[in-house]
């Protein structure tokens, strides 16, 4: 078995250990990682940028929030059920952490929304090929990987940790395995956990949410987010604390036919599998509202109906609604995407000539499609949205003119939020709400600041969450260390 000694070990290199391997190194301790792949970043490189609050780029497009303003949004929308210590520490922190990457090289593209309600707090990382969108933060996690090398930090990829040493009741080191398959045993005097949760691990997914991967939950899944550090830490006592999915409405067509997916998130008629209309459309835009209202329908999805009147309307005109991640403002090639789909026998995308074939398509009773297509078109026909109350801009009847569309919505997810409870100082606290000595988590294993709904109103939570709440949990192993050494 390899030895190795160090003041901080920290399990996993994503956006969180990253950012705990380099603070810990900037206040001068010896820092190993251990990273289950073989690359830094995990999902992070898929991502686009991190929340700030009051940051000097925010101030640049005169889009300041203040951390009072924010902290008061964020804990009215989850109706005080998280820990206001918390959010208060991370968001007080965030401008700094702006400034911190910045230094290291990062450049930020502006801060944004993420649709027209919500906060500009979402600092985009500036993409390497100047368009804006998806893996822009891959850089930022370059630069991350590269000040941590340049600090010293010695990072172990392809070399899993195991197990958590614990030792005289506290934590004091890792297990772990690497790629040649040599034990290593790594003693050290602060763990910190941050593996990303378990959004790769169906199995783990269908005992905790009874969902079923695939079936009537999509989860983005990242390869080596499988739930290994939360064992971990349960293991040794953690309490095991709010967990839940980053819950978002998910279409299973393939990228190509991006054009039909963008037509499926207009806020046209929503309804479920029994043919009952569900929400109020003009709140598709939120993804976590969107992906709660269907999770709650039968079979977890639901169908977007439209007609060839809609879509020539939005080729004229734009679409209704974009966002950062869906920018497209149009719907190019629509038709022939239609067609595509079809040949393939794509079973999210239906097209029918009438009501009756419609219905038909979709198991759904054909009266009961024509009720509901009845009364809608005779609230938009009155410009009025008697049901729900949705903005009359987006009272468009569907009467088939040029085919009938439907597509259907499936429950997703970003990933998995937290499994463990920390305080403001990213300790992890076992049943009886005592810190664990020497046991640190951050990022997603720890992310549970959101209650039972992810917070889109201020948009880059999660990498933000991540990124600040590993320099916490840098900043609180190295007083932590000193005290013992003291």
């Amino acid at each position: 078995m390899k030895k190795l000694y160090a003041d901080v070990v920290v399990v996993a290199a994503g956006p969180s250990g990253l950012a705990a391997a380099i603070t810990s190194a900037e206040n001068g301790k010896k820092t190993i990682v251990f990273e289950k792949m073989n690359t830094a970043g995990g999902a992070a490189n898929m991502g686009m940028g991190l929340l700030g609050i009051d940051t000097h780029v925010q101030k640049r497009t005169f889009d300041e929030i203040t951390v009072e303003e924010a902290l008061d949004i964020h804990m009215n929308y989850t109706h005080f059920r998280v820990d206001a210590e918390l959010v208060q520490a991370y968001f007080s922190l965030s401008a700094d952490t702006i400034l911190w990457l910045e230094e290291m090289g990062v450049e930020f593209a502006g801060a944004y929304r993420y649709f027209r309600e919500s906060a500009a707090t979402w600092h985009i990382v500036k993409p390497e090929n100047g368009v804006i969108g998806p893996r822009a933060a891959s850089s930022m996690i370059k630069a991350m990987t590269n000040r941590a090398t340049d600090l010293g930090v010695d990072i172990y990829y392809e070399t899993p940790a195991t197990d958590l040493i614990f030792e005289d009741n506290r934590v004091c080191g890792v297990t772990a395995i690497s790629a040649a398959g040599e034990k290593i045993e790594a003693h050290c005097k602060a763990v910190c956990v941050c593996t990303g949760g378990f959004g790769n691990n169906p199995e783990m997914i269908k005992e905790e949410f009874g969902l079923i991967q695939g079936q009537d939950f999509f989860s983005i899944q990242v390869p080596g987010v499988d739930g290994d550090g939360l064992r971990m830490m349960w293991k040794v006592g953690a309490q095991k604390y709010g967990l839940n999915v980053e819950v978002i409405q998910m279409v299973t067509l393939p990228e190509e036919l991006r054009t039909l997916s963008i037509a499926m998130f207009q806020p046209n008629l929503l309804i479920n599998q029994l043919g009952d209309r569900f929400m109020n459309e003009e709140y598709m835009n939120n993804g976590t509202f969107l992906g709660n209202a269907i999770g709650l329908q039968p079979g977890r999805y639901a169908y977007v109906l439209f007609d060839g009147g809609i879509i020539r309307h939005y080729k004229r005109n734009g679409v209704d609604c974009v966002s950062l991640v869906h920018p497209d403002s149009r719907l190019d090639g629509f038709d022939s995407a239609a067609e595509q789909a079809l040949k393939a026998g794509e079973d999210a995308f239906f097209v029918a000539d009438t009501v009756e074939e419609l219905a038909e398509k979709l198991g759904i009773n054909c009266e009961k499609l024509e009720d509901t297509l009845e009364e809608y078109n005779d609230m938009c026909a009155c410009g009025v949205d008697s049901k729900f109350f949705k903005k009359s801009k987006y009272l468009r009847p569907i009467t088939g003119k040029g085919k009938y569309y439907a597509g259907k919505l499936y429950l997703g997810a970003y990933g998995t939020l937290g499994g463990v409870r920390i305080n403001k100082r990213c300790e992890v606290l076992d049943s009886e709400h005592k810190s664990i000595p020497g046991l640190y988590s951050a990022g997603t294993d720890a992310n549970t600041i959101y209650g039972d709904s992810y917070n889109f109103m201020l948009p880059g939570n999660t990498m933000g969450f991540a990124v600040n709440s590993g320099r916490l949990a840098g900043f609180a192993m190295s007083d932590y260390i000193d005290s013992l050494d003291e």
